[in-house]
């Protein structure tokens, strides 16, 4: 009906877009942005069929008008037209100073997805703060932010204008009480990332467009929408949603967090089965022993016994507090303290184990090849308990359910059977110096190997018991 002759694109330091059009009255510019931008330009108003000033009353009204709108989440638009004008392109905005005539405000409503709520509380749980950068009015912002539980009481926000004003350090104050940022330009976006980033914060950016395209390449985690998400947003992020979901990447926190964790387990059980192997055979040879182990038998233990519970490990489901745990320092080692804790009692109670039981052994005169048979047993016995100790830094082994991890079942029972094929089994047992164990000595291994288990057990059973109390503490002290 209008055909469009000319355009000025929507930008983001403008907030608003004109497009110019043929009627039969000759050529119209209608201009629709942010309420804030085009009332500016605002010098007259359609009012009741008639064209009347924009005055400083109808100007306070309009504002008013759009606050409420904005209060109640809903996005704005200002819309509003100028008689007899044209799109001069270099001149952008500036010809149309005053000369506008304001249709009105339009509220679209744009509610957020059910799971946000729930996936935002579980990023507070988690000690992940999530702040909202919005196109949107900074009423309309902070409405949708309350909504969601993002802005709480005493929290600020702040529009581009205000964040223009500021300086580095006046918001390097304030960061931690803004929850929203509104109308923001892409420079401002980089320089919101760079100044948490000053604060020694890891910063996840999220977004879209070509304007977000800096502060998703700045961020420790540029994340980017597969699916409204332009080439450039994703070209810079590091991370590419593609449901454009923001429950999609609270899962990802929660896996990232199962897989640091399990590889921490895995590392603390290749430590350990490596340092008993090495404190074993080095108290032998102080101590004027036969070797305790043959090196086939040690290469056993390396390849077979650790390779079929290895793999199986890092395969541990979720223990359901991922997301209830503080966030890792970036500085944190993967062999950190609470690690390096354990460590010695577990190598301490399979060194016991495992030496204690060669030296009765060879003491009661035993045969040497039966002794550094059994020997060789235990160790791997203390292995295969050494797994179900490392599958949690908390939980019992015996209340953490071990059919959740069928992998890890399949690895014992595969390495119980190799095992027993190596002893019993003459083409294996020549080739690795075994001798067949009777089947009394073979529960005697299992008792004495156990050892690793109890004291790791008792360790857990403490911290539980350190833990209630603290909280317990806590919880008085703070009025509960």
């Amino acid at each position: 009906m209008f055909p469009r002759k000319a355009e000025l694109p929507f930008n983001s330091d403008t907030k608003m877009m004109a497009t110019q059009h043929d009627s039969s009255d000759g050529s119209i510019v209608f201009i629709k942005g942010a309420p804030e931008a085009v009332l500016d330009l605002c010098g007259f108003v359609y009012h009741d069929g008639n064209i009347e000033p924009f005055d400083d009353l109808t100007r306070t009204e309009t504002q008013e008008a759009a606050k409420k709108m904005a209060d109640a989440s809903l996005r704005l638009l200002a819309v509003g037209f100028v008689a007899n004008a044209f799109i001069d392109g270099p001149k952008g905005f500036a010809p149309f100073s005053k000369q506008v005539t304001l249709l009105g405000l339009i509220g679209e409503l744009d509610p957020p997805r059910d799971e946000v709520a729930a996936s935002v509380r579980d990023c507070q749980t988690a000690g992940i703060r999530p702040v909202m950068v919005t196109g949107d009015h900074k009423a309309t912002g902070l409405a949708i932010a309350r909504s969601l539980g993002i802005s709480k009481d005493g929290d600020l926000a702040v529009d581009g204008s205000e964040l223009e004003k500021m300086s580095d350090q006046e918001l390097s104050e304030k960061l931690d009480r803004i929850s929203v940022f509104a109308r923001v330009h892409p420079a401002q976006k980089l320089r919101i990332v760079q100044a948490y980033q000053t604060k020694g914060e890891v910063v996840a950016m999220t977004g879209d467009g070509v304007n977000d395209a800096p502060a998703l390449a700045r961020a420790n985690v540029g994340v980017a929408m597969g699916i409204t998400g332009t080439e450039v947003a994703k070209e810079a992020a590091k991370i590419v949603i593609t449901d454009d979901n923001f429950a999609t990447i609270v899962t990802a926190i929660s896996e990232g967090r199962l897989v640091y964790q399990n590889i921490k387990k895995l590392i603390l059980f290749l430590f350990v089965t490596s340092i008993d192997e090495v404190v074993v055979l080095f108290l032998a040879l102080i101590f004027g022993y036969p070797p305790p182990l043959a090196a086939v038998q040690i290469l056993w233990i390396n390849l077979v016994t650790e390779g079929t519970l290895t793999v199986n490990l890092i395969m541990e489901p979720p223990e359901g507090d991922e997301m209830r745990r503080s966030p890792i320092s970036v500085n944190e080692p993967l062999l950190d303290r609470a690690l390096l804790m354990r460590m010695p009692l577990m190598v301490v109670a399979s060194v016991i184990s495992t030496f204690g039981w060669f030296v009765y052994r060879t003491s009661t005169g035993a045969p040497p090849a039966l002794v550094q048979t059994e020997t060789f047993t235990v160790l791997a016995v203390c292995q295969w308990f050494n797994v179900l100790n490392c599958r949690s830094a908390t939980r019992s082994a015996f209340s953490w359910d071990l059919f959740k991890n069928p992998w890890l079942i399949g690895g014992l029972v595969l390495g119980n059977l190799l095992h027993f094929a190596v002893i019993y089994w003459p083409p294996l047992s020549n080739f690795f110096h075994t001798v067949p164990i009777d089947a009394e000595h073979f529960f005697e291994i299992g008792l004495i190997a156990s050892l690793v288990l109890w004291v790791e057990e008792l360790r857990k059973f403490i911290n539980r018991k350190l833990k209630h109390k603290r909280r317990i503490q806590n919880e008085s002290a703070m009025g509960i």
